[in-house]
């Protein structure tokens, strides 16, 4: 009789101790949740980063805290750049077209007869565009839902896209926090990961910053050369919308589909409009930066994982599809980063069980 008051002292102790613990993490969890992302993409940024911080100490002698504020500084700076470009754009295009609209000024240029060439919209494309230049005001009326659909689409896509934007300073700060103390971080990591998976623990840790930079380097940093190099060719060619065109090749290289399918429609209108001669060469650069993943993703996976592609397409879309565009890069390197933890885990398990 004793022993089952012992034990029933024994279970409501544990659950009251369960119960406590679950509602502390429950109520920390809430608290963070909104920040959870943009802690995870810093951390991201800091493990990719660092070998940079460390080559930098020992190449010229910056201590390790002073070159990650460097580099976090420069990589805010960077993306100050496109923010403020895209506010200002917005800003100084809008006004000049609502002031060149009430004040008829606005003009559209006619449209090229051989846009009714181009396959499936061809006609409605030129006729929509041959009113708009004709009698604007007409179009507007004829087409208002269509136009207010478009409209609110646009500054949707325009919203989210300042938002990430500002997600991916907020991230690049924290990456800068992370890199500062990276070994207090890593010491936190690792101890974390021997008490979940004892003496594996270690091991575990070096795979995980392994993963991350192949990952960032061999899928992200490919993406954005491509990008790149796509914004090159659009700008040779004279396509309006640079920043547009480069975000959707990133995108696209991003979730592991040629680049070439986001540059169909830019390399239509380079067709439509331009010369021949700079279409063809616009083409041949298209294909070209479009295949140079067969030569970069060698180069820059040399440390790289094993991680199969549908891993890191699933990441991709399923991240976006939960947090917009910074969880397009968030949910590739996450997906592939557990991927690789289990297939360890598996392989071990198998290991053991073999007498």
């Amino acid at each position: 009789m004793p022993d089952k008051s012992n034990f029933s002292v024994q279970a409501i102790d544990a659950f009251i101790k369960i119960a406590a613990m679950s509602l502390l993490i429950f109520w920390c969890f809430s608290i963070l949740q909104p920040f959870i992302l943009l802690v995870v993409w810093g951390g991201i940024i800091a493990t990719a980063l660092y070998p940079i911080v460390t080559w930098t100490n020992s190449k010229f002698g910056i201590s390790k805290g002073k070159a990650s504020a460097v580099l976090a500084t420069i990589g805010v700076l960077l993306l100050l750049i496109p923010l403020i470009a895209l506010s200002t754009g917005l800003y100084t295009g809008g006004s000049a077209l609502v002031i060149g609209f009430q004040e008829g000024t606005l003009v559209i240029p006619t449209p090229n007869i051989s846009i009714k060439d181009w396959p499936v919209i061809g006609e409605k494309t030129y006729a929509f565009a041959l009113q708009a230049s004709s009698n604007l005001e007409s179009m507007l009326t004829n087409y208002s839902e269509e136009v207010k659909n478009v409209v609110k689409k646009l500054a949707s896509f325009i919203g989210s896209l300042g938002s990430s934007l500002i997600e991916f300073i907020i991230s690049t700060i924290i990456a800068g926090a992370f890199m500062v103390n990276a070994e207090k971080c890593e010491r936190a990591f690792v101890l974390v990961a021997i008490r979940l998976t004892g003496e594996q623990g270690k091991g575990l840790t070096t795979l995980s910053k392994t993963t991350v930079r192949s990952v960032v380097q061999g899928v992200i940093g490919v993406a954005v050369i491509q990008s790149m190099l796509a914004g090159v060719g659009i700008a040779f060619a004279g396509i309006p919308g640079l920043g547009l065109w480069m975000l959707l090749v990133l995108l696209v290289a991003i979730i592991q589909l040629p680049p070439i399918l986001a540059l169909l429609p830019a390399i239509i209108y380079a067709f439509t409009v331009g010369t021949t001669t700079t279409a063809v060469i616009f083409l041949v650069w298209c294909i070209l930066v479009s295949g140079s993943d067969a030569i970069l993703k060698p180069m820059l996976l040399s440390r790289g994982s094993d991680t199969p592609i549908l891993v890191i397409l699933l990441g991709a879309l399923g991240g976006m599809a939960m947090s917009g565009i910074i969880g397009l890069f968030v949910g590739a390197v996450v997906l592939s980063l557990t991927y690789q933890l289990f297939t360890v885990w598996l392989d071990n398990e198998a290991e053991d069980k073999v007498p």
